[in-house]
């Protein structure tokens, strides 16, 4: 059984950064997949970001709408995967959430913006970003 906790979340005007981090309990850390979502009020979870199976060369993956403000990232020797955010917008406030996945192999990035393919998740963080 695998644990995210997560922390890093608040309120803040357009335009700042925030990181939000995720930290997994477990061994193997090294041979999960990660994946940041989202979900706004009355809308589905949306994929943001996600980090391949270190086997496929740990390959990064982002949505449309963040490519170039959002990076995600992590540090193996602490368990933990980051999201970093900058020039953050109004559309950008939403319930962030971090996701495992175990696994090998090489995926396309169409396997890893499915939420329902990953086995664990972290309890949520609240991002608002005011205009």
């Amino acid at each position: 059984q695998v644990q995210l906790v997560q922390s890093g979340g608040g309120l803040l005007q357009a335009g700042g950064s925030l990181r939000l981090s995720c930290a997994a309990s477990g061994r193997t850390f090294s041979s999960y997949a990660m994946g940041w979502f989202r979900q706004a009020p009355g809308k589905e979870r949306e994929f943001v970001a996600a980090l391949a199976f270190s086997g496929s060369g740990g390959s990064t993956y982002y949505h449309d709408s963040v490519k170039g403000r959002f990076t995600i990232s992590r540090d193996d020797a602490k368990n933990t995967v980051y999201l970093q955010m900058n020039s953050l917008k109004p559309e950008d406030t939403a319930v962030y959430y971090c996701a495992a996945k175990l696994g090998v192999g090489y995926f396309s990035e169409s396997y890893y913006i499915r939420p329902r393919i990953y086995d664990y998740w972290g309890q949520g963080a609240q991002v608002t970003v005011s205009s």
